[in-house]
């Protein structure tokens, strides 16, 4: 059964995908110069939880860095840190 559920929207229309508590996970938006990946995952205490970081995409060089943490609970606890980014 699906914990977590995915949707995206493209120029070939609508595509959704489901992970389960152990699975997590993972998707991807890019651009020529690098990408934003979302993570969402189920913590060993059993809480959901999600990381965004800006990564390098298919050659584009640079490092990861992790913008966002969190709890995902959009009504309860937010335990959310956010790197400090220069723009």
């Amino acid at each position: 059964m699906s914990h977590f559920y995915g949707k995206l929207q493209g120029s070939r229309g609508e595509a959704t995908r489901c992970g389960t508590a152990s699975s997590g996970m993972t998707t991807y938006a890019a651009g020529w110069g690098g990408a934003v990946r979302v993570e969402v995952y189920t913590q060993a205490d059993g809480r959901d939880a999600f990381m965004v970081s800006l990564v390098p995409w298919q050659g584009s060089g640079g490092e990861s860095v992790a913008l966002a943490t969190g709890l995902l609970d959009s009504t309860g606890e937010r335990m959310t840190t956010y790197a400090a980014v220069v723009v």
